[in-house]
């Protein structure tokens, strides 16, 4: 079965999974690169890839856990675990940004030696790599809009960032020479800019929705729009979506006219619904709201 033909939720965790295998053999090819290369700024990187592992590891939870079906206790399902994830993605960078930051101004005060050249040939392949991932992960993040994926993608952007920080640092270091060995560890700090700028994308959209903030003007037109377009609809008054995990729900106020009875009025209700679930938006449930039509 192709990746476009199975459920968004089950695309969301192919894609979790497919970083997590990549981000652990990067932790020790870099890792153990800049442990035996004399660079601060490659196992710097090795630690933001470490942080990939554990971030796409509680994604991957909580994506399953946002599978769960609406209970009594959570009506409207589990979604918002999905959102939650990217806030602590998020953080994590912040972290991530934080422990690379400190360690780098400690290396930058310490005599250490000139980093070893095959570095930089760890760092193109990590480079090429992470960028690749980014662009498959957020590519699904866009198609299923879901921010815990989205930030997953960016998440491998920031991985990608620090190594060609690193990756400019140690060339500085081996054309400099003597004098500039903390070159890499100056480019590992400057990199944590770059993380901490990731973390606030990822964590601004996802408080929004967890403040159930309105989605585009396009997906309320769009929603409008088949409304109006039911041949009893002679009116579509107020529309109020919000996203929960990958769907949404809508509250919809119709008018019709006055003086068709209730069962009717009932009927024509329940055609906009399912019109609207079955439109390919995402739409887990809509309330429809019946209002007479004012001339």
């Amino acid at each position: 079965m192709k990746l476009k033909e199975l459920p968004a939720s089950s695309q969301a965790i192919r894609a979790t999974q497919i970083g997590i295998v990549f981000s652990i053999l990067l932790v020790f090819l870099k890792g153990i690169s800049g442990h035996l290369g004399h660079s601060y700024a490659l196992i710097a990187d090795a630690t933001e890839s470490g942080a990939d592992v554990l971030s796409s590891g509680i994604l991957w939870l909580a994506l399953r856990y946002a599978q769960r079906p609406p209970d009594k206790g959570h009506p409207y399902g589990h979604g918002k675990a999905e959102p939650i994830a990217a806030i602590i993605i998020g953080l994590f960078l912040f972290g991530a940004a934080a422990w690379i930051a400190y360690h780098a101004v400690v290396f930058i005060q310490t005599p250490h030696l000139l980093p070893k050249s095959y570095t930089l040939v760890v760092l193109f392949v990590v480079i090429v790599v992470k960028e690749l991932l980014f662009r498959y992960v957020m590519k699904i993040g866009r198609r299923l809009n879901s921010q815990a994926v989205i930030a997953d993608a960016y998440h491998h952007r920031s991985d990608a960032i620090t190594s060609v920080a690193a990756f400019i640092g140690i060339t500085i270091a081996l054309l400099c020479g003597k004098g500039f060995e903390g070159a890499d560890d100056w480019a590992a700090l400057l990199a944590c800019l770059f993380i901490i700028y990731n973390a606030v994308k990822i964590i601004q959209p996802a408080l929004s929705e967890i403040m159930d903030g309105a989605p585009s003007d396009q997906l309320i037109a769009e929603i409008r729009k088949i409304a109006a377009l039911h041949v009893e609809v002679k009116g579509v008054e107020k529309c109020f979506v919000r996203k929960m995990g990958l769907d949404y729900y809508v509250d919809l106020h119709i008018e019709v006219e006055g003086t068709i009875n209730v069962y009717d009025a009932h009927q024509v209700a329940h055609q906009v619904k399912d019109e609207l679930i079955h439109a390919n938006l995402n739409i887990k449930d809509a309330l429809i709201h019946v209002e007479p039509y004012l001339n």
